[in-house]
């Protein structure tokens, strides 16, 4: 299995629920900004609107940084709309929710589980050249955490804009950064 880091973006065209309609999101609309695939087992569940919700609270700050969060599920665009108009917490969902019934997405991104027709809680961030730089997976019992995922983003983009430097271990957006050389090598 080839590793999905550093590989571009697959194309695909699928039906979304955004801002009250309904729309086609293509990877065209992807190209030339960053993204985030926030793929998650099913609407009506569990754990997924607890995690939806708290990337929606961080949703204005991800626009901020110049980054689109697409949630995906194998569940229809008709089934986040009615997820949608029935469960307040889903209502402040803003970003896209893309629909996969056919589970080609999940299947591009590695995150399809056959047998039960649904997505592992993949978390995937692709840059404004198509490549994906962060690629996580969960078990479907374990929720993620938007923090994290912003912290991840803010390392991705500094990374992206300062060649040659790496962000350590927990670093935060303003903290040092490592220049790896020969000088470093077992000084850390």
């Amino acid at each position: 299995m080839e590793p999905i880091l550093n590989s571009q973006l697959p194309e695909f065209s699928v039906q979304a629920f955004h801002n009250g309609s309904f729309k086609t999101v293509t990877n065209n609309d992807v190209k030339g900004k960053w993204a985030i695939f926030f793929f998650y087992p099913a609407d009506f569940t569990f754990v997924c609107p607890t995690e939806l919700v708290d990337v929606a609270e961080k949703y204005d700050k991800l626009q901020a940084m110049g980054v689109e969060v697409y949630s995906v599920s194998c569940d229809s665009h008709f089934v986040h709309k009615a997820w949608h108009d029935a469960s307040e917490s889903i209502r402040k969902i803003k970003y896209p929710m893309l629909a996969d019934p056919t589970g080609a997405l999940a299947r591009a991104f590695g995150v399809y589980i056959a047998e039960e027709g649904m997505a592992y809680r993949g978390t995937f961030l692709i840059n404004p050249e198509g490549q994906i730089k962060l690629a996580e997976m969960n078990d479907n019992s374990i929720g993620r955490d938007a923090d994290e995922l912003v912290r991840k983003v803010e390392a991705a983009q500094f990374v992206a804009s300062h060649d040659g430097e790496v962000c350590p271990a927990k670093w935060k957006k303003g903290e040092a950064t490592l220049k790896p050389s020969i000088d470093l090598v077992g000084k850390i």
